[in-house]
Parts: C-alpha cells; structure tokens; sequence
C-alpha cells in the first residue's frame, strides 16, 4: 500500500505549496485560526480559482478550523460563535472543493460534566451542514478535553453516532497529540479504529516533549522523543493519506516525507 504524504503550508497559493514539495496532498487555514472573523480565501482568484487550480493539479485540500473552534463547551459565548465558525469552514470548504474539514476536539470547563461536552458535539453535528466531511482530531493536553484519551474519544464517537449526518463525520489521528496525550503509539490506531469504525487522514508529527505530557508541540521527524520505528508503525496501521504538521519550507517537507517512506 502506497500512502501518500504531504504537508501542512501557507494559505495564499496552496497549489503552488504542493508542487513546490512534489506532493499532491496539502492542508492550510481559511483566514486567521486563532480568530472568530470567519474563513477567508487568500488565493488571488478567489474560491472559484483555487478549486479549479487545485482540480487542474491534481492536488487534494483539506482545512483545518480555527484553533478557537470548541463546540464542546459549555460556555455560551464560546460554544456559539464556535457552531457560526464551524458551519462558515464547512460552507468554504467546500467552495474550494477541500476533501475534508479537520476539527479540534475542544474541552468542557473544570467541574462541567464530560457528558455535557460529547452531546454538545452531537447537537453541533445536528445543527451543521456538512457539506465536506468534518474530521475530528484527538488533542494533546488538558484533563476536561474531549478527545484526549481514548475513553473520552470512544464516549464522543457515541454521542456523534446519535445525529443526522454523522455519516460525514470522520476521524483525524494525530501522532504528535496521542503520543503527549497518553495514547501508546503501538495501539493508537488499532484502538481508534476499533472505536470509530476509521481514520480518514493522519497527522503525523514528531514530538518535542515527552508522553503523556500533555504538550502540544511538534518537531521534525527524528528530532523529537517518538520512537522512529513507532511513528512509523502508527502511520502504516493507519492506513489514510498523511499530513505532515512539522515545521519548514518545501525543502524541509521533502525531507520529512522521505524519512518517512524510508521507514513506511
């Protein structure tokens, strides 16, 4: 099996990025991912132009949300804009005829009910239209999160089984966030496919800290605390297209990519 590999760029030609690393595989922002202003397409020629380059090379975008994304919540002023952001991503993800939409699992607040959280996700789901598939990722740190652990993920995939268009909803593992997470690399995703029946994309990162540290912080691949052999296993169980969130230009993505396939 041959998975393919690509990389994490800048939003303002997306398409150029790829063919730059020889991949046919990317993802970026829509606009600022640390802010509520909503999605904006970077690309000289609009929405339009960029579905239509990336269609012309062959190239697959994904987006990935805002940061600030937590539909989880149980805070109102957060939950709410969160639900607005997430439908205005899925609405120009699709314009530019991404592939995917990949989602943080977010947290609910210290003392809020774990329970709260999984169901907010389901009326999230219910009140979304998904237009591309929402894909939701596993994070890294904090004891009240919703996609941590696998027992908090299992929990989550039940309570988004429960609404309309679940069907579009998929999952995104990421190495870097399960290894600090807590999550053994050597069953991360033999267990996450056991849970949520699939894994539609993989990040797949080096860690900069150590297990379970609960730290979000990627590094190169080689340079970081992960087991080779172990990041490697974990990408080829897998078994989904890989985006590679390691830090870089072109040159520094080709050599990610081929540290990987050597070991893939």
């Amino acid at each position: 099996m041959t998975i393919r590999i690509g990389a994490h760029v800048d939003q303002t030609d997306p398409v150029a990025e790829a063919l730059a690393r020889g991949t046919t595989l990317v993802q970026h922002f829509l606009g600022d991912p640390q802010g509520y202003k909503g999605p904006e397409v970077h690309y000289a020629g609009g929405a339009a132009a960029l579905r239509a380059a990336a269609e012309e090379a062959g190239v697959d975008l994904y987006v990935h949300a805002p940061y600030i994304v937590n539909v989880a919540t149980t805070n109102n002023r957060i939950r709410i804009p969160s639900r607005k952001l997430l439908q205005q991503h899925v609405d120009a993800a699709a314009e530019i005829g991404a592939k995917g939409l990949i989602v943080h699992g977010g947290h609910v607040n210290k003392g809020d009910d774990p329970a709260t959280g999984f169901d907010n996700w389901r009326k999230a789901i219910q009140a979304t239209d998904l237009k591309v598939p929402v894909l939701i990722e596993n994070t890294a740190g904090g004891d009240n999160a919703m996609a941590r652990r696998l027992d908090r993920i299992e929990a989550l995939w039940a309570a988004v089984q429960e609404a309309d268009g679940a069907e579009n909803v998929g999952f995104c593992l990421d190495t870097c966030h399960a290894w600090a997470g807590g999550i053994p690399l050597a069953e991360a995703a033999e267990r996450i496919h056991e849970i949520t029946g699939r894994i539609d994309l993989v990040h797949a990162n080096d860690s900069r800290d150590a297990f379970d540290s609960g730290a979000d912080r990627h590094t190169s691949f080689g340079t970081g605390q992960i087991d080779p052999d172990e990041l490697a296993a974990v990408v080829r169980a897998a078994g989904a297209p890989v985006i590679c969130e390691t830090p870089g230009g072109p040159e520094e993505h080709r050599a990610d990519f081929a540290w990987l396939r050597e070991r893939l």
